[in-house]
């Protein structure tokens, strides 16, 4: 980075691990900052430096407590917005209700809108992301967005494991764009599942596209929440002849029983990365890439007036 730039990092404590390693890349100090709860559970944030004309980034993802996560966000940005920092600029890995992005039915409201507005009325200049659920969430910010992927990450994983008669499938019809993308670097063929949602959560395989039979199937999400589609969509596999499966996805949410669900005898390896820290053991299948240099190729690409675009090995997403 220029010297030029008086760029502090910051971590909130949802990922304080992430922002170590994207420092760590940066040959940058993380951030001193103190944050604590009083007795009622309201949030106290103090920046223990001067950030008086720094470009500050403050690294938060959205993981369970996801509202508690997103409140010390905003009180992070305040507290920086009255210290005289020259730039807020959000590092939010995985982008919290991002499922919430238009109205499926009457009378619902548009969360990802509304998460979007607080962030740019707090005072925000940017946000950097990986692999939002919808990319048309960027249009609900009025500031720049660097929508990064962790597609090319995940693809040369998966090409180095020189895996036989591949098939990537898309669990839906949402995925399917990135499904086609993977297998088109690959050179392999891809399916896609259709699928029903009776609740939130659920799902119900109804139909597959596309001959699976004999191969093995790659399975590209965006994120994994309970797990239970993922096993829906390997036990359909499985009952139309596919091999075991690999499961790949950026954002580990896993809530609930996921870890013993994605456990499953059907899967060989589920492929995540560290978009959000992952607690407790987690089984020998899973593989866990790091975002870190991602994340911190553009920060310093931000800091120095370069082109986001570089890091899209495979020609962006």
């Amino acid at each position: 980075m220029t010297s030029q730039n008086q760029v502090k990092i910051f971590s909130g404590s949802s990922n304080p691990e992430l922002a170590k390693r994207i420092c760590d890349e940066l040959g940058e100090p993380l951030g001193k900052i103190k944050l604590s709860r009083f007795k009622s559970g309201e949030i106290y944030c103090c920046y223990e430096e001067s950030i008086r004309n720094c470009d500050v980034f403050l690294v938060q993802t959205f993981c369970d407590p996801i509202n508690e996560h997103m409140m010390e966000l905003l009180i992070m940005m305040d507290a920086a917005k009255r210290a005289s920092a020259r730039t807020i600029n959000l590092v939010i890995p995985y982008y919290g209700y991002s499922r919430q992005e238009r109205k499926a039915a009457p009378r619902e409201p548009i969360s990802a809108k509304l998460i979007a507005d607080l962030f740019v009325a707090a005072g925000s200049h940017r946000l950097i992301t990986i692999d939002l659920h919808a990319p048309a969430i960027q249009a609900f910010f009025n500031i720049p967005v660097d929508h990064l992927t962790a597609l090319d990450l995940i693809t040369d994983y998966i090409r180095k494991k020189n895996i036989q008669n591949p098939i990537i499938v898309s669990p839906d019809a949402g995925r399917a764009t990135t499904a086609e993308k993977m297998a088109n670097i690959l050179d392999a063929p891809f399916a896609i599942m259709i699928k029903k949602r009776p609740e939130h959560n659920e799902s119900v395989i109804t139909h597959v596209i596309g001959d699976v039979k004999g191969r093995t199937p790659i399975i590209i999400e965006d994120l994994i929440d309970t797990g239970s589609t993922i096993v829906n969509v390997v036990e359909g596999l499985k009952e139309r002849g596919a091999e075991d499966a690999y499961v790949c996805a950026t954002h580990p949410v896993f809530s609930g029983p996921a870890l013993q669900r994605l456990d499953h005898p059907n899967i060989k390896e589920v492929v995540i990365t560290d978009s959000l820290a992952i607690s407790g053991e987690h089984p020998e299948r899973f593989k866990v890439l790091s975002v870190a240099p991602l994340l911190s190729d553009a920060i310093r690409i931000i800091s120095d007036g370069g082109s986001i675009s570089s890091l899209f090995k495979y020609g962006g997403i």
